[in-house]
């Protein structure tokens, strides 16, 4: 049996579930500047899974790369979802 597959998807969905929170709470404390973090994170996991040759690690570090690379966009987005009230501002940012 093969279950590469099967561990592929099984991180696929914990990284994505784990970015959700992780962008929420980056845009509260720091805002959107914070991007270029997730930018530098993902270029970083980018080339790393070029070096690695086991295939499921390697899968997964890119998928995590693309999931930084989102969670650009995603600080963006969450910032006009604060201001439309959707999620709470924090009172400590200018």
């Amino acid at each position: 049996m093969n279950y590469s597959g099967i561990l592929v998807g099984l991180g696929t969905f914990l990284i994505i579930g784990l970015f959700h929170p992780i962008v929420i709470k980056s845009e509260y404390y720091f805002g959107a500047k914070c991007w270029w973090v997730f930018f530098v994170v993902g270029i970083a996991f980018l080339i790393t899974s070029l070096y690695i040759s086991n295939d499921v690690l390697s899968t997964l570090l890119g998928v995590l790369s693309f999931s930084c690379f989102w969670s650009i966009l995603e600080l963006f987005a969450q910032r006009k979802r604060v201001a439309k009230g959707w999620f709470p501002k924090n009172p400590k940012k200018k």
